[in-house]
């Protein structure tokens, strides 16, 4: 049976989280495959909201098995946090949620090499969320890692207190003044640990494959976005790891010739989190409009996002690299009253005309050239049939798929499960 993906094409933030919970009835394994509790995955049902971090969005489904693959990073005091907050739902997570031994541990040292880090660049801080994610991947490349498997050897708090006094040691080549009680971090950390370590851990590729062999259907829910990937992304505003369909091979142990259906998920428009180059940002009332009736803050880390109209440069590049079969239109909801729709179809790279991605995306070198639809003024929250959206909406749709060679399967428009439309 073939492993379907779920991927972020933007710079993260499009919905994967709503998507994937929706989808889930579908599949009987829902595996994460890289990133860590940088990811923000924000689900709405039954009047809750809930966001995820670390743990699959298909943890809210009785009959669903939940894997953190080992492509991810993880913080085991985060990770005990979002588990305490899903005590009042009576959901069994003991029995459906699964750990590979190979995923990577998140130390208290790691999130403060990376505040060192960070706070050293000055002006040109590349918007880490600060949760360790950059110095973990760094160990894990370096071979200096921690892994979930370690923590079944008997030797394994040897193994954390010299990679922690290394940290240390690395701290203090920063100039800056990082202020911290490792002894207090230490002890929050410890007592995560132990709670990580009543959960199942296994060895992931081997369960997957007889899953695949079984005849299971497995759904790989990716975080971030595919333009924050660390090769393919605007580099070096990019995160530690392969956020496109390559990552879920790495990150599951999924052969290439495995992969099934690519859904790609992307927003009506463009919104960043962080620094970075952002061709079709906006500073005017529209891209105030955009981030207030979208509520663009960061589920992870609270930040305003920054909102422009939709660049389908970048898009059709991520839907090309990921190989995607499928679309996603979250957020049309958003755009709702616009008189006027702008839609980025080339850039004017240093005095030439492109229709392609090029090397650097900086202001200095590339201005973007729109495409103007008519906006609508309906409300689409209270929509539950395609046929009810607007002929406006649907053009805007229509040139989206044929720009983009990709049919736009699904279109959300409202954050709770049920206001999905299929087309």
């Amino acid at each position: 049976m073939a492993v379907d993906l779920l991927l972020g094409l933007q710079w993260g933030d499009e919905g994967k989280g709503k998507i994937v919970d929706v989808f889930t009835k579908k599949y009987d394994i829902i595996a994460r495959f890289q990133g860590g509790p940088n990811a923000g995955h924000t689900l709405e049902f039954d009047g809750h909201k809930h966001v995820l971090h670390t743990i699959p969005s298909g943890i809210f489904h009785e009959n669903t098995v939940n894997l953190v693959g080992n492509g991810v990073v993880i913080d085991p005091v985060i990770f005990k946090k979002e588990l305490d907050n899903l005590e009042p739902f009576k959901t069994d997570y003991k029995s459906k949620l699964l750990i590979s031994r190979k995923a990577h541990l998140i130390l208290p040292t790691h999130r403060l090499l990376d505040a060192a880090s960070e706070a050293s660049k000055g002006k040109a801080k590349i918007g880490s969320t600060l949760k360790g994610i950059g110095p973990t991947y760094m160990d894990k490349t370096g071979r200096n890692g921690l892994r979930v498997g370690d923590l079944e050897l008997e030797d394994w708090m040897d193994k954390y207190r010299m990679l922690a006094d290394k940290h240390e040691a690395m701290i203090s080549f920063y100039d800056v003044d990082v202020q911290y009680d490792l002894a207090e971090l230490e002890k929050e950390f410890f007592e995560a640990v132990k709670m990580l370590k009543t959960l199942q851990f296994i060895d992931s590729e081997n369960y997957l494959q007889n899953a695949q062999q079984e005849g299971k259907t497995i759904l790989a829910e990716g975080a971030q976005g595919s333009l924050l990937d660390i090769d393919f992304g605007t580099y070096p505003f990019v995160t530690s790891s392969t956020t496109t369909a390559a990552g879920a091979c790495t990150g599951l142990g999924v052969a290439p010739n495995q992969i099934g259906d690519a859904f790609g998920i992307f927003k009506a428009y463009t919104t960043r989190v962080g620094s970075g180059p952002f061709p079709t940002e906006l500073f005017d009332e529209d891209g105030e409009t955009m981030g207030r009736v979208g509520n663009e803050f960061g589920a992870t880390t609270g930040r305003a996002r920054r909102c422009g109209w939709l660049d389908l440069v970048a898009l059709k590049y991520a839907v090309q690299i990921n190989g995607i079969t499928q679309l996603i239109m979250m957020k049309g909801d958003v755009l709702s009253g616009f008189k006027t729709l702008k839609v980025c179809t080339a850039y004017n790279y240093k005095g030439e005309e492109i229709d392609h991605l090029p090397y650097n995306i900086e202001a200095e070198n590339v201005t973007p050239v729109y495409t103007e639809f008519k906006g609508w003024k309906e409300d689409l929250t209270k929509m539950t049939d395609a046929s009810e959206l607007p002929q406006e909406l649907l053009t805007y749709i229509e040139f989206l798929e044929k720009e983009l060679k990709t049919p736009i399967s699904v279109v959300s428009v409202g954050p709770d499960r049920k206001q999905t439309i299929n087309r």
